[in-house]
C-alpha cells in the first residue's frame, strides 16, 4: 500500500513506488484546492499508475482535474505524467531536453559515445539503451514552460518557481515565501546526495553549487524533497552537500597523483554511497551514473585549471596540471 501523509493543511505527500529501483519511491506532493496541483509523478508503469490513482482517491483528488508541475525531466518524476494529463508545467530548459529524449533515441547514442570515450566499456554501453529509466519509463506529454521567479497560485499556497540547475540543466524548486516551504525536488535531499552528472554544453557541478547558494539565501522552515525523508535543517544540509563534493573533488585529485587516467579509471578511487564492496559487483546502470558524476567533477577541476584534458587514441585522459 502506498503511504499518504498530510504535511500541512490541504498539502499531502504520496510515496509513489519506483519498482526495481534503489530509490524505492518518489515523493509526489498534492495541494488540494478547487484546482488541485500535483508535484512530480513516477515511472510510466502500470503499478505506478494504479497506486498513484488509488492514493489520489484517498486524498479526494480527481487526477483528471489537476494541474501538474514537474521539478525536472527525470523519469521517476516526469514518466507517469503522460498517462495522467495532456500538459505539465516545467522549466523551458528541461522541457526542451525531455522532448528530444522522448522523440529521438539518437540523442542518447551521442551521450553514450562520449561516455565510451571516457572509458566506459563498449559492452556496458550497449546495455544502457535497454536499462536506462529515461528511455524505458517516460511517456509523451506536452509542456507549459515556467519561468524563473514565476508564481503559481493554488488554494492558500503561493508558489514561486526557482530555477536550480545542476541535477538537471533546468531543475526547478517551488517556494512559498509566506509559509516558508520549499518543494526541493532532487536539488536538495536529506538522506542521499543528488546525482550531479555530465550534460553536454553545461558545467553541471559548478551550476549545482551556485544553485545551492541560491536556496541558502531563502527563509525556509519546511523542505519537501523528491525522495526519502523530509525532516531536516536545509542550511545545514546544504553545508553537508558542499562538503561531500569537496571530498569527492579531493579524491579525484588524489587518484591523478599516480598519473594520467580516464574517468572510468578514476571512478573506483571515489567513495560512492552504494552497498557494494567490490567495483565489479556494481550493476551496469549504477556504473553509468557513477561515470557521469565522475566526468562532472573532472569538468569542474578542468575549468579551475587544476587538471588538464587530452584525447589519445579516441579516449579522454585527465592529468594534474
Amino acid at each position: 500500500m502506498v503511504k499518504v501523509d498530510k504535511v500541512r493543511p490541504d498539502l499531502y505527500r504520496i510515496e509513489t513506488p519506483l519498482p526495481r529501483n534503489p530509490l524505492k519511491y518518489v515523493n509526489s506532493y498534492v495541494i488540494k484546492s478547487s484546482k488541485p496541483l500535483i508535484i512530480d509523478t513516477s515511472f510510466n508503469l502500470d503499478v505506478c499508475y494504479l497506486e498513484f490513482i488509488r492514493a489520489l482517491r484517498e486524498i479526494g483528488v480527481d487526477f483528471r482535474r489537476a494541474d501538474y508541475f514537474i521539478t525536472h525531466l527525470h523519469a521517476d518524476h516526469l514518466g507517469l505524467a503522460g498517462r495522467l494529463t495532456k500538459e505539465v508545467f516545467m522549466s523551458s530548459i528541461d522541457s526542451e531536453i525531455a522532448s528530444k529524449i522522448i522523440d529521438d533515441i539518437s540523442m542518447w547514442k551521442k551521450v553514450i559515445e562520449y561516455f565510451v570515450m571516457n572509458g566506459l566499456p563498449q559492452e556496458d554501453a550497449e546495455k544502457i539503451i535497454s536499462l536506462h529509466p529515461a528511455i524505458r519509463y517516460l511517456s509523451k506529454v506536452d509542456f507549459h514552460n515556467v519561468d524563473d521567479r514565476e508564481t503559481l497560485e493554488y488554494g492558500d499556497y503561493s508558489l514561486q518557481a526557482v530555477l536550480t540547475p545542476g541535477h538537471t540543466p533546468g531543475h526547478m524548486c517551488l517556494y512559498d515565501e509566506d509559509k516558508k516551504i520549499i518543494f526541493s525536488g532532487d536539488h536538495i535531499l536529506f538522506d542521499i546526495t543528488p546525482n550531479i552528472t555530465y550534460w553536454e554544453g553545461r558545467e553541471a557541478l559548478e551550476e549545482y553549487l551556485k544553485s545551492l547558494d541560491k536556496i541558502y539565501q531563502l527563509d525556509i522552515e519546511v523542505t519537501l524533497p523528491g525522495h526519502r525523508s523530509f525532516k531536516g535543517d536545509i542550511r545545514r544540509r546544504i553545508f553537508e552537500i558542499k562538503e561531500h563534493h569537496t571530498k569527492r573533488l579531493r579524491e579525484v585529485i588524489n587518484s591523478l597523483k599516480n598519473g594520467m587516467k580516464t574517468a572510468w579509471q578514476i571512478a573506483p578511487s571515489i567513495t560512492w554511497e552504494l552497498k557494494y564492496d567490490k567495483w565489479d559487483d556494481i550493476p551496469v546502470i549504477q556504473k553509468w551514473f557513477i561515470i557521469g558524476e565522475t566526468i562532472a567533477h573532472l569538468q569542474y577541476l578542468e575549468k579551475k585549471k587544476i587538471i588538464a584534458r587530452e584525447i589519445i587514441d579516441g579516449l579522454v585522459y585527465y592529468s594534474l596540471t
